[in-house]
């Protein structure tokens, strides 16, 4: 159980070292899209270096006036 702990640790580590090198931090915008993106980029992990790119797009509901 342990092994399996540290393996799913390096992996998530890994896919977040693959989002910032793609620069989803920086910047002060932040949207369903840009958040899911990120979730996405970090849950692939490794697999961002074998050419993976996840994007997520999603449309929220505009507030009514």
């Amino acid at each position: 159980m342990r092994i399996g702990s540290v393996l799913v640790l390096v992996w998530l580590l890994i896919g977040v070292l693959a989002a910032g090198q793609r620069h989803y931090f920086s910047g002060n915008t932040t949207n369903c899209a840009k958040a899911g993106t990120i979730a996405a980029t970090i849950v692939a992990g490794p697999l961002n270096y074998l050419g993976v790119n996840p994007k997520i797009k999603c449309q929220l509901p505009q507030p009514s006036k």
